[in-house]
This record gives structure tokens, sequence and C-alpha cells, in this order.
């Protein structure tokens, strides 16, 4: 069972994203650890040859969230 005490993007800090035109980008998929984001890379990778995607690791949601925690003990 998924625990609703913290929202899920502060236990999923590996993202896949898809580079978009202007610098822009889009968060495709969240997950918990490296392995899961490279498998799922190499599926998005098989479907969607054209399209470019990278593994980034979002250390900027553990920060806040830990703030949070920190406000709310």
């Amino acid at each position: 069972m998924i625990s609703t005490s913290k929202p899920k993007s502060n236990s999923h800090p590996w993202c896949i994203i898809r580079q978009l035109p202007n610098m822009q980008r889009m968060v495709v998929a969240r997950f918990h650890r490296r392995h899961d984001a490279d498998a799922y890379m190499q599926i998005l990778g098989r479907l969607l040859p054209i399209i470019t995607h990278v593994i980034v690791f979002d250390s900027k949601i553990l920060e806040i969230s830990e703030v949070l925690e920190n406000i709310l003990v």
C-alpha cells in the first residue's frame, strides 16, 4: 500500500525528462530507484526512438520535504 503521509514525488527522486524545444522539459515518469528509471528509459527508447529523454536526480524535492518535516515536527 502506498503511504499517503508524503507526496509521491518526495519518495521518487529519479525522473525521466523529455527534452522539448526552447529549453523546455517535461517529466515523463518518477522512480524510487535508478535501476527502474534505466529500464523504463530503455522501453521509451524502443517505443519513441526519435525523442530525447534524460534521467535526472531531483534533489530539490528531497530538500524541500526535509525542511517541511522539520517544521511540522
